[in-house]
């Protein structure tokens, strides 16, 4: 059988055995080896599609043909074993930087992301946990909500694919039209459940959003048990490993649940089993993407070993404006441990979270986190991560209080996704990953951890970007400006997303340079480039 696709596209390749298995989910593995153009091999593992029907998944990163032949732990005839055939692969133009550029993977720096063609990839994210049920309607609101944070600038979305949060597996707001992800006692997945979540993963890629999958919340492991995590793991990764995505294993990964009678057991049996489990997820996956976990403050302290993680994951806080000095803290250390990776604040101070957490908080959260490396951030919003709607709002978690039921629709146009959307486009003109920090190029706040203090950035010579703290009254002064070396200053507005011109840079006798008054006070970006 030849088959033909695009570079980076995903094909996908049907199989049916006439051997009878009366559990093929749990007696049954199928893989796909596929040789490569250049010699090599893709071990690819095939999904249970229902019935005794599977499927394989595949893409090719480069141009030619890749003959395959699966293999099957059924060797029997009419079983899966030993099928042929062959996917031929070309070039295609797209403007879809996913298709053109590839999967993502860490840069050499070890402090940012690349596609595999070598294009830096500033992540900007969104949270979008129960996105695959349907609290979020396909097709109109996934693709309305999806348009609307391309448009805005954000290019990662984080969604669960297993059991949510702030809820039992059976709570009927976890369930999409064909039901859970889980038949019942976690004996098996529902195929069905995730032939309507493939509707929404796929039309992320396509929209050129990267796919933050999630596995499920940390806290069903000990009920679930390690084994069959896996195998559900083993699940996931047939059904989107060919796709462009990122592999989060699970959230707030020690955290037990919400009414356990023994925490700190369960946590324990957590951050065991997640090192385990994330071993596992390595092993299956052909493609080799990112792999992180979502913690509830480091992602190192969710697993035994960090050198099963990619990159880290930080939760640092919903306490409105208190959270912003333990954000920045908390960021500086996760950067400064070793062994070095990128590090992503995937959650904090959600947009109306609690009545409050507004715009102001997001900026702070957002400028503090970037300005002490990270190598992106992650944005969300009360109602969004939760999919509310007016209709069905989603009311208290196990604990009993409600985080808020603002409609989703309407959260969606809360004014912080806009600014930190225009914040990442703003960054992404540069070459960012060069920046470093650089506190004689202005007054910095004796206070290290200040949310209120000015912070610059840059490469000597070239650029400096200041971080000019709210409210901004006065702007803080440049010092040191390099002895023939020329700059032209701009003010870039945090708020509105515009520029706004300030011509040459004129320093004093000793090198340094007032910068005027900003139209408005609030926090300022001020640039200096050659």
């Amino acid at each position: 059988m030849q088959l033909n696709t695009a570079r980076n596209v995903v094909i996908e390749i049907s199989f049916t055995s006439t051997v009878s298995h009366g559990d093929p989910y749990n007696d049954l593995e199928l893989d796909v080896v596929f040789k490569t153009p250049e010699g090599g091999a893709l071990r690819v593992p095939a999904f249970w599609a229902g019935g005794q029907a599977w499927r394989v998944r595949f893409s090719g990163a480069m141009q030619g043909d890749y003959p395959y032949e699966t293999v099957c732990s059924d060797t029997s005839d009419g079983g899966l074993h030993g099928r042929r055939g062959t996917v031929s692969v070309c070039d295609a133009p797209t403007e879809n930087p996913l298709y053109a550029h590839g999967r993502l993977r860490v840069a050499d720096d070890r402090r940012h992301f690349e596609h595999a063609d070598g294009t830096p990839f500033f992540w900007m994210g969104d949270t979008w946990w129960m996105g695959l049920s349907t609290r979020l309607d396909w097709p109109r609101g996934f693709k309305m909500l999806a348009a609307d944070r391309v448009e805005k600038g954000f290019n990662v979305v984080q969604i669960i694919a297993g059991p949510y949060p702030d809820m039992s597996a059976w709570d009927p707001r976890g369930r999409n039209h064909a039901g859970f992800p889980f038949a019942e006692d976690f004996a098996r997945i529902n195929p069905a459940y995730y032939d309507e979540a493939d509707l929404k993963i796929a039309h992320l890629v396509h929209a050129g959003l990267t796919p933050c999958i999630v596995g499920m919340w940390g806290y069903y492991l000990p009920q679930i048990g390690v084994e069959k995590v896996k195998r559900f793991w083993r699940n996931l990764i047939a059904r989107y490993g060919a796709y462009p995505v990122v592999w989060c294993a699970a959230g707030e990964g020690t955290m037990a649940y919400y009414l356990s009678e023994d925490p700190e057991g369960d946590a324990e049996t957590q951050k065991q089993g997640w090192t385990e489990v994330m071993r596992h997820i390595r092993a299956v996956d052909a493609y080799h993407n990112l792999l992180a976990i979502h913690p509830t403050g480091f992602g190192r302290d969710m697993v035994e070993d960090p050198a099963v993680m990619d990159f880290e994951m930080l939760q640092t806080g919903h306490g409105d404006l208190a959270s912003v000095s333990p954000t920045i803290d908390m960021v500086k250390k996760a950067v400064a441990r070793e062994p070095a990776m990128p590090v992503i604040n995937s959650e904090v101070n959600y947009e109306g979270i609690l009545g409050y957490a507004w715009q102001n908080v997001q900026r702070l959260c957002f400028w503090h986190s970037v300005v002490n490396g990270t190598a992106g951030h992650t944005y969300g919003a009360n109602g969004i991560w939760q999919m509310c709607t007016v209709e069905n709002p989603y009311g208290p978690s196990p604990h009993g209080r409600c985080w808020g039921n603002t409609p989703w629709d309407e959260a969606m146009d809360l004014p912080g996704s806009g600014q930190l959307g225009a914040a990442a486009d703003f960054i992404r003109r540069y070459a960012w990953w060069e920046w470093e920090r650089h506190p004689e190029w202005t007054v910095e706040s004796p206070n290290e951890n200040d949310p209120n203090s000015n912070v610059a950035l840059g490469v000597p010579g070239k650029i400096r970007v200041i971080y000019c703290a709210p409210p901004c009254w006065n702007p803080p002064l440049v010092k040191g400006i390099e002895e023939g070396v020329s700059y032209r200053a701009r003010y870039f507005d945090p708020v509105r997303g515009e520029d706004h011109d300030l011509g040459d840079v004129v320093p004093d006798a000793e090198g340094n340079w007032e910068p005027p008054i900003p139209p408005e006070c609030h926090d300022w970006i001020l640039v200096l480039e050659t």
